[in-house]
């Protein structure tokens, strides 16, 4: 049975013995909100129904020092005549006043006016002569000493009266003065009545069948079965869906109504988040002892389990209660008692976060430590606050320099823009002499990041001038070389010498897998693909992990290995390093490496995926906020989106403004060939030309040009054939095959295709087998497909119907696992005219050209009606001609507008 049932049955048991004439009293504890109250007053409103009249008070800690209040509730409401209320009145201002000049430290009714206090309970024993009464105190542990009295006085002199007195308390209250309480409990004619916290099968029963099956377990978890947090609860999990203000709201009454030495050892539970010395956090000279009995007063409250509060808006609320002042002022203690006692970093330096304070000398090493444990550990967003106030707060310029240049990497992580404030105050503190020589390669590194490039020429000269680097400098220096030299190819010359003696140095200062990697990708951009550095990548990655310092390392390890023609070795190491960034919570990291994963998906013909993954990386970080590496993702989502023919879907990204000092990077060479690609696909081959040439003229001055990165010779051949400049088109591609390396399958594959497309037609058929080999074993499917779709077109050409027919099937089935609308529209479909039988083989747009053509409509009309360039409709008459072997116009057959041609599954 619920033991509030069975209070109410003692209780009404008690009643009727009391109107019977034997005087009874129950003394109902229990925690807080566990139902006293409503027991005592449910036990008042019987008493009507018993004919005994109720007097009914309640004790309140901002009362505890009025004289005679409690007893002062009861007898006003006590139906007396008028000279006894006049009497009355003047006993209890007496008494008032007789106790308030009497010693605060006396408790027994002997150092009371016994007479007051006799008379006083005289009217209410009188009083039940007439009509039974019940009298009822609730919270009596927070009553006025003068009324405890009182009652300990009554209690003994209703025995045989038809009195019946209840009494509520808390337990563990330290408001529950101990004389009083024994003095109750002592009578034989006393009943004890315990409540007790609900069980879950009552917090279930509370909540009712459906809330319990939704919420029962977590409101049980967190209110620890206290009937006004779980009320609160289920008002929250209802409206929010978790924890909220109500549930804030009803710990908080819970905490007052304990008292003030409850509420301040919640204030200090809040402020150090678990137990600890919050007696000596108070610093009121509250022993350790005292703190024990108000936090198991909070545990009997269901507000704690194990020590801390049960959920984190409970603490949270508490916290919210203190005045600000305060809460900085207790974090600020609690700061300095867990440096004292030794504690982690991290628990320092979040009370000094709280208080907002760094100012004594050992906080600014332990924010500095507590920010590299916080980087190592994925909690960014934690080291870039403990950095932002050490920053603030150290006022030793070069420290402050060297916290900024920690703070900059912190926050690259999470976006690349927002270190752009701090760039600033770096490069002053250089000037005065205060970054060290490694800070300043940094400095160097984001300035150039933003485009701010004469800035960054600024702090190279100045790292020049700083003479022999420092051991530190020197390995900075010695990694940063074949970075610039993949990335930032313009800016080498500008960077300062390192000797080898110092190089072999710095790597045994942990920056030799920086050096490696970095190293990989320059041999990869300036000599080509090579099985060694694919060894050499590949070891790289196996052996990093996403820390502070190891982002640089795994990006260019990743590209070296994307770069040498073979992206299905790349493919399955990004994606474990996405993860792992996902997991740290690092968006500037997960953007980088989803723009890297875009360029393997790429290279491999997978162009849906690539789109996807340039899109994602750009969602992640604003195109805005990526500086001059926008280039990158916007390159490929670029050459994507043409491949597929999406030009509408990624019109935006194309006329997405990008920095100048883009073109002096790696990024914008990616970025010129995206944008010329988009061109030519958008039937504008002239400014398709320019952009494949500017890229091939960088490209060279910066000696970068081997075609496993950008083969620009063969998208300059193609535009070059769209312009029907087929001899240079020709010299362009045979340059190529030229300099293409063993190693180098899918770009000699490409090139024996274009070759084949300013060749002769009998001679088409055999280069573009060549090619197929080369390029299935280069594992680009989407380049594949376009070799099948030239081939399918070669064999019609020469006659072998047949052969077109099933390479057509296949490169039809092929373009479209690649995603590639625009070359699936244009493979032609098998059909025989009518008239002579022979094979047709025309794609969708050269019959509509075609059509309008053989009815005597003009190139210009026809660009009108389809809405096309003329210069497209030219191309499209060109290869019609030759595929019906006719020579002009006149000569195209009157029932091709009748011809239908059956799909090719």
């Amino acid at each position: 049975m619920d033991d509030r049932r069975e209070g109410m049955a003692t209780l009404r048991a008690l009643l009727a013995e009391a109107v019977a004439g034997k005087g009874r009293i129950a003394m109902v504890t229990g925690a807080v909100a566990t139902g006293k109250s409503e027991l005592l007053y449910a036990i008042a409103e019987r008493a009507f129904d018993q004919g005994a009249l109720p007097l009914t008070a309640t004790g309140s800690p901002a009362e505890s020092g009025l004289p005679l209040g409690v007893l002062s509730q009861l007898l006003h409401q006590a139906p007396l005549l008028d000279q006894q209320r006049v009497t009355t009145s003047g006993l209890l201002h007496e008494g008032a006043r007789s106790q308030l000049s009497r010693d605060p430290g006396t408790e027994s009714i002997e150092h009371v006016d016994v007479q007051i206090v006799d008379a006083l309970c005289t009217v209410l024993l009188d009083l039940a002569e007439r009509c039974p009464l019940v009298v009822a105190v609730d919270d009596v542990h927070h009553a006025d000493r003068a009324s405890q009295l009182c009652l300990a006085y009554l209690a003994r002199r209703v025995k045989f009266a038809n009195v019946m007195l209840v009494l509520s308390a808390a337990d563990h209250s330290p408001h529950l003065r101990t004389l009083f309480h024994t003095e109750i409990l002592r009578q034989p004619h006393c009943r004890p009545v315990r409540l007790t916290h609900l069980s879950r099968d009552g917090v279930d029963a509370r909540l009712g069948e459906d809330a319990a099956r939704r919420f029962g377990a977590v409101v049980h978890e967190l209110s620890g079965g206290n009937r006004l947090l779980v009320d609160a609860l289920l008002e929250d999990l209802q409206t929010t869906g978790a924890p909220s203000d109500r549930y804030g709201e009803a710990v908080l009454a819970c905490v007052r109504r304990l008292g003030p030495c409850a509420q301040e050892a919640a204030h200090g539970l809040a402020v150090l988040g678990e137990p600890g010395s919050i007696g000596r956090l108070l610093g009121r000279g509250e022993s350790e002892a005292a703190v024990a009995k108000s936090l198991q007063a909070l545990a009997g409250a269901g507000l704690l389990a194990d020590g801390r509060f049960r959920h984190e808006a409970a603490r949270s609320a508490v916290l919210a209660e203190l005045d600000a002042a305060d809460r900085i002022h207790l974090h600020r203690r609690a700061a300095e008692l867990a440096h004292r006692d030794g504690a982690t970093a991290d628990v320092v330096a979040g009370h000094l976060l709280h208080a907002s304070h760094a100012g004594d000398p050992w906080a600014l090493s332990a924010l500095e430590e507590a920010a590299r444990h916080a980087l190592r550990d994925n909690g960014v967003e934690s080291a870039i606050e403990y950095l932002k106030l050490a920053w603030r707060t150290c006022d030793d310029e070069r420290r402050r320099a060297r916290i900024a240049t920690t703070l900059v990497r912190a926050e690259w992580r999470i976006n690349p823009s927002n270190p752009v404030g701090h760039l600033a105050g770096l490069t002053d503190a250089l000037h005065k002499g205060h970054l060290g020589g490694g800070d300043t390669v940094i400095l160097a590194k984001a300035l150039l990041w933003h485009g701010h490039t004469q800035d960054a020429m600024d702090v190279l000269g100045r790292l020049r001038e700083l003479g022999e680097p420092d051991q530190e400098t020197a390995a900075e220096l010695a990694a940063a070389r074949p970075w610039f030299r993949a990335l930032y190819p313009s800016f080498l010359p500008h960077l300062p010498e390192v000797g080898a003696s110092r190089t072999a140095a710095a790597s045994s200062l942990g920056v030799g897998r920086r050096i490696q990697s970095a190293g990989a990708l320059a041999d990869v951009l300036t000599h080509g693909p090579r099985e060694e550095t694919m060894a050499t990548a590949e070891h790289i990655l196996r052996g990093c992990r996403l820390d502070e310092m190891t982002m640089d390392t795994v990006e260019t390890a990743l590209l070296a290995l994307t770069y040498t023609d073979r992206p299905g070795r790349a493919a399955p190491w990004c994606d474990a390093f996405i993860a792992e960034a996902e997991t740290r919570r690092a968006p500037s990291r997960q953007a980088r490496l989803a723009a890297i994963r875009a360029e393997i998906g790429l290279r491999g013909g997978d162009l849906a995926a690539a789109a996807a993954d340039a899109r994602h990386a750009l969602s992640i970080i604003p195109a805005g906020s990526w500086g001059v590496a926008v280039g990158g993702p916007l390159g490929t989502l670029l050459l994507a989106g043409a491949a597929m023919g999406r030009l509408d879907d990624c019109l935006p990204e194309f006329n997405q403004p990008v920095p100048d000092a883009m073109l002096d990077t790696r990024f914008g060479l990616q970025y010129l060939r995206g944008k010329g690609r988009f061109n030519l696909m958008a039937d504008q081959p002239d400014q398709a030309l320019r952009d494949f040439l500017l890229c091939g003229e960088l490209m060279t001055r910066w000696d970068l040009d081997v075609p496993s990165f950008i083969a620009w010779r063969l998208d300059a051949a193609e535009a070059l054939i769209a312009l029907r400049n087929d001899d240079e088109a020709r010299r362009l591609v045979t340059e190529q095959l030229s300099r293409c390396g063993r190693q180098s399958q899918r770009v000699r594959g490409s090139a024996l295709r274009l070759l084949a497309a300013v060749s002769e037609v009998r001679q088409r058929p055999m280069l573009l087998r060549q090619a197929a080999d080369l390029l299935q074993a280069g594992g680009d499917r989407y380049e594949y497909a376009r070799l099948l779709f030239d081939l399918t077109e070669a064999y019609h050409a020469t006659g072998e119907y047949r052969r077109a027919g099933m390479l057509g099937q296949r490169a039809r089935a092929l373009a479209k696992e690649c995603h590639a609308d625009s070359l699936r529209r244009a493979l032609p479909r098998m059909d025989r005219d009518d008239p002579g039988g022979v094979p047709v083989l025309l794609s969708d747009a050269e019959r509509r050209v075609a059509e309008l053509a053989a009815e005597g409509y003009t190139n210009r009309e026809i660009s009108a009606r389809l809405f096309i360039t003329v210069s497209t409709v030219e191309q499209h008459l060109t290869r019609v001609f030759r595929k019906l072997k006719v020579s002009r116009r006149t000569e195209l057959p009157e029932t091709l507008a009748d011809t239908q041609q059956p799909t090719v599954a």
